[in-house]
């Protein structure tokens, strides 16, 4: 996320013994490992990524949705390593933003959606081929935006959770058409300026939210293990914490949008 800073003055010229010339401050070798080893940590998801696609191609669904399991884990913890680690001081010329967008493109979009095709749940020919698209240009926009990410820790439109809705078309074994339909909701919702919750940062109910995910991720596993006849009352515990995440980000995006209203008929009343 890009955040607004103030212009700074232009620095003093060398030697001025100007009080304000203060040299950067130093961090020990331990740190700056510490924060190379945080975005090596970030880039793994990629090695992740291609071994999702190769998983796929070689028919391993199981495994595939292991390693996404395995992304998700590594894609919601290496933001709070990254703040503990201050790699944005102690590596100042590594963008880690860029990183973890380069990765998550790979496992949230790219990867799912080539497990989506080699499993038979895209039809076959130019209609496939244009679902399979769609998630790909419409997350290439998402990605791009910079209010993705809104301030206050929301992501601005559906956040290209592809490897999400692909783990629930297999689990449920949806078939072309509930896919298809699936897909070019989810791609228009990118283009729809609902908040939705970004759980590492948000932070209404975030200790629930966070608690709500780990659990989620445990019947995660649970289902992968029952592939393929899960129990319907596993899947329907996981879908628990996708409507409280659906909920709770609409409740917040109207909320938001009111009170945006208020502050704006206040600033109209205030002018009259």
């Amino acid at each position: 996320m890009r955040e607004n800073a103030a212009a700074a003055p232009a620095p003093d010229a060398p030697g001025t013994g100007d009080d304000d010339d203060v040299p950067p401050a130093r961090f020990s070798l331990g740190m700056r490992l510490a924060g190379a080893a945080v975005h090596l940590y970030t880039a793994s998801g990629s090695v992740l990524g291609l071994l999702i696609v190769l998983a796929a191609f070689e028919g391993d669904v199981e495994v595939a949705l292991w390693l996404g399991l395995a992304t998700l884990f590594i894609d919601g913890t290496d933001g709070m390593l990254a703040r503990r680690f201050r790699v944005k001081e102690t590596i100042p010329w590594f963008d880690g933003a860029r990183l973890d967008d380069i990765v998550d493109y790979l496992t949230y979009v790219f990867a799912p959606i080539v497990l989506l095709w080699t499993t038979g749940h895209l039809p076959e020919g130019a209609l496939g081929w244009t679902l399979a698209a769609l998630p790909l240009l419409a997350s290439c926009y998402q990605f791009c935006r910079v209010d993705a990410k809104t301030s206050d820790h929301f992501f601005l439109g559906f956040p290209s959770y592809w490897n999400i809705v692909a783990f629930y078309v297999i689990v449920l074994d949806l078939g072309d058409l509930v896919t298809g339909v699936t897909i070019v909701v989810f791609a228009v919702l990118v283009f729809v300026p609902i908040r939705y919750l970004y759980p590492s940062r948000t932070r209404a109910l975030q200790g629930l939210t966070l608690t709500l995910s780990a659990v989620w991720a445990v019947l995660y596993g649970v289902l992968v293990v029952q592939l393929p006849d899960p129990n319907p009352v596993v899947v329907a515990a996981s879908l628990v914490y996708i409507a409280y995440y659906w909920g709770l980000s609409l409740w917040m995006t109207a909320r938001g949008a009111h009170a945006r209203r208020v502050a704006r008929s206040v600033e109209s009343n205030q002018g009259d």
